[in-house]
């Protein structure tokens, strides 16, 4: 019969008689439903940023240095992918069929990011749509994710564990290690080593095109007008293909207005275009996924609640440690570079969130109060692109009173967002 076949197919007795003899065990750390809310929580905070930040500015995102609750919506998600890589990848038999697949699902990933996320659909507070091709936004969440997780799958197709040492957060996993020191090592070279050169850049306004120039002739600069995770992306993506509405202006220095009515009073680099979803910042961003690998290792490796918990304590509090260290260095918080104190703080606040959750919901059973959550995490990708990307929002909008201007989301936001 079906229900007597392994799970998992192996010419290893021993392997099958283990995997038969905890069925019911390989069905929890499969499934464990923190794991969903967690996914759901994920999308939750993203909605609240997106939506309620602008009403309430300390929820938004930080202008530069430090940390708000926006914040940790990324590091959030790119945990969650790597926990649950390390689940679904636990044992990888076909190595090359399955880079394959993971490299098919990157792509389908990216190009939705830059469908969504590149300009053709239309914002909030405007009624058209479609994309100047010369201004796409090649960046973005979704972009950010796919790199994250080609990168992390990548490690554990080829770079399982090493041995069956109980002491799993570092020696079976070394080489995964290995690969997220070194993605940290190149991001702060960079970050620190490049020289920034004064720049140029032309912003196209009503009354023409205005340039503005930016001094720097510099390295190692982590401000908004001179860091080299800018400068890259310049090179490389194109100036024009940038976020145009970076959220450092948001900082005094721009007047905190983020919006395209700048005074010509305010610095140069205020005008300038910024991708907090950049190349430099996505080295980082891929580490975050390989440290969210090594707690679905301690999920799939153990079975005991004490020994996960344990487990993932220890984890979290080194990384919270060493990255409250480096801030205390001057290494600063910043979600925009994603530097190397922002990865460790906001890893080691997600895996405290999720040992939470996972005391809560699958120690405690408190499933019933979380199944809003659970719900939008088993649809996460699906609430993103009817939320998060406006698709809801362009629904809502279809119908007005007599004029496309008269409707409830335009009303919502002149009388609550731009009041």
């Amino acid at each position: 019969m079906a229900e007597n076949q392994p799970l998992l197919r192996s010419d290893d007795n021993e392997v099958v008689r283990e995997s038969e003899g905890n069925e019911r065990k390989s069905k929890a750390s499969a499934r464990v439903v923190s794991l969903d809310v967690f996914r759901g929580l994920c999308v939750f905070l993203m909605m609240l940023a997106d939506y309620a930040g602008s009403v309430f500015p300390s929820i938004a995102h930080s202008p530069w240095n430090g940390v708000r609750l926006a914040d940790f919506v990324m590091p959030f998600f790119l945990f969650v992918v790597g926990v649950s890589l390390a689940i679904v990848n636990k044992i990888v038999v076909d190595r090359t069929g399955a880079t394959l697949k993971v490299v098919f699902r990157t792509l389908k990933l990216f190009l939705l990011g830059i469908f969504l996320q590149g300009g053709y659909l239309h914002g909030i507070t405007g009624l058209t749509y479609g994309v100047d091709i010369e201004r796409i936004r090649w960046m973005g969440i979704l972009q950010r994710i796919a790199v994250g997780y080609i990168v992390a799958a990548l490690c554990e197709i080829w770079l399982p564990c090493q041995g069956l040492k109980r002491d799993i957060l570092f020696s079976n996993y070394i080489r995964q290690w290995c690969i997220m020191i070194l993605l940290c090592a190149i991001h702060s070279g960079l970050l620190y080593g490049l020289y920034v050169p004064d720049w140029q850049f032309s912003v196209s306004q009503s009354t023409g095109s205005s340039i503005y120039e930016v001094k720097c002739s510099v390295r190692g600069d982590l401000g908004p007008a001179c860091n080299s995770a800018g400068m890259i992306d310049r090179y490389i993506l194109g100036i024009d293909h940038l976020y145009a509405k970076p959220v450092y202006r948001n900082m005094k220095e721009c007047n905190g207005s983020n919006n395209n009515r700048l005074s010509v009073s305010t610095p140069s680099w205020c005008h300038a275009p910024f991708d907090p979803e950049g190349i430099l910042s996505s080295l980082t961003a891929a580490a975050a996924c390989i440290i969210g690998l090594q707690y679905g290792h301690i999920l799939v490796k153990f079975q005991d609640h004490k020994e996960r918990l344990c487990s993932w304590s220890v984890l979290s509090l080194s990384l919270l440690v060493v990255g409250l260290f480096l801030a205390f260095i001057d290494v600063p918080l910043n979600k925009s570079l994603y530097t190397i104190s922002y990865l460790l703080v906001t890893s080691a606040a997600a895996g405290i969130t999720f040992c939470l959750l996972y005391v809560l919901v699958d120690i405690y059973g408190w499933r019933r109060l979380m199944f809003v959550l659970e719900w939008m995490g088993k649809h996460s990708l699906s609430i993103f692109i009817l939320i998060t990307s406006n698709i809801a929002v362009i629904l809502i909008q279809g119908f007005y009173w007599r004029d496309p201007r008269n409707n409830i989301v335009r009303w919502v936001v002149t009388k609550f967002v731009q009041k």
